[in-house]
């Protein structure tokens, strides 16, 4: 027997626990995205500007040094991680939104943009950190645990979403 929930038919109490199962780590995940971008945000008004998991090995000059150098240049890579950082945050925001209001609800639409824009970001984003070593677990640790949460909800809310979108 099928139940509804928000307009979607949902085939048995399983199906509407992996849907909430799986929209509940992805938002947890996209609250993470944005709890990086709130780190990497404060991290470019303090000592930390560019340590995010980034060292000497990576970056052989900090704060002072760049400032020092050019000024311009400071301010040109501080308005750069000021503006990255926003737009993790608000992938996050738009993330957490569409799964816990959609993707728990069984909408395939919310799914796919759920899944796109941080798939979108994180394919034009990483590549660049490989050719120069700052793939560091501290840089991008988090983000890596945020995905693999995030993957495993979306890839526990597809079998659900998928029937319901076959009609099922």
């Amino acid at each position: 027997m099928a139940t509804t929930t928000a307009g979607i038919s949902v085939e048995s109490q399983a199906d509407e626990g992996r849907l909430n199962l799986g929209s509940t780590l992805m938002t947890a995940a996209a609250i993470g995205f944005i709890g990086y971008a709130a780190i990497f945000f404060v991290r470019n008004f303090t000592d930390g500007f560019l340590e995010l998991g980034v060292g000497p090995n990576e970056v052989n000059v900090g704060r002072t040094e760049i400032e020092a150098f050019s000024p311009s240049l400071f301010h040109y890579v501080s308005h750069l991680q000021i503006a990255v950082s926003g737009f993790i945050a608000a992938t996050g925001l738009a993330v957490a939104v569409l799964a816990w209001f959609g993707v728990r609800r069984g909408h395939v639409w919310a799914w796919a943009g759920a899944v796109g824009a941080p798939v979108l970001g994180l394919a034009v984003a990483l590549p660049a950190h490989y050719p120069w070593d700052l793939d560091t677990v501290g840089h991008l640790g988090l983000i890596y645990l945020a995905t693999a949460i995030f993957v495993a909800g979306a890839l526990i809310a597809l079998p659900p979403i998928l029937r319901s979108a076959r009609g099922e």
